[in-house]
């Protein structure tokens, strides 16, 4: 469970080094979103995601690496062209922002046109909150979800 009740994911690969739970998770074609729980009083977001994207590029060089997309900027840089430089965090701040953020990263690939449910896409936490009972199955099948306005717009 996280600090909102929810029953939540696994511990990072790593994690005597940088552990995290990860509440929520999207993968999509071009962009992921995540909610993480890091350790009381630990705020290193960025350290996170530097482990995460050095140890997926090495992993997927071969394949994904794409020698138009290189700029001076990024072999500089030592980058490849699998993700973009930044990432955008946001602190939690209550259970119903939990809650509203947790349904717009399940609801991502309805947005994008992945499916026309939750369900139909398999990259997602959305089905391990079906198998734990926090949604029904057909739950984000029936048009849009409602979010407050600021949700998925920060």
């Amino acid at each position: 469970m996280n600090r909102f009740g929810t029953p939540c994911g696994r511990l990072s690969p790593k994690p005597a080094n940088h552990p995290f739970i990860i509440d929520a998770w999207i993968l999509l074609p071009d962009h992921l979103h995540c909610i993480w729980t890091l350790p009381a009083g630990d705020v290193d977001f960025a350290t996170r995601w530097n482990l995460i994207k050095r140890r997926t590029s090495k992993r997927v060089k071969d394949g994904y690496f794409t020698p138009a997309l290189m700029t001076a900027a990024k072999s500089s840089r030592r980058e490849l062209t699998f993700w973009q430089r930044r990432y955008w965090e946001h602190r939690i701040r209550d259970e119903d922002d939990f809650k509203h953020h947790v349904e717009y990263i399940h609801y991502n690939p309805v947005k994008h046109g992945h499916g026309s449910a939750p369900s139909d896409w398999r990259y997602s936490s959305f089905h391990r909150y079906v198998e734990n009972g926090i949604y029904p199955s057909g739950w984000g099948s029936g048009g849009p979800i409602r979010l407050p306005a600021d949700i998925g717009h920060e």
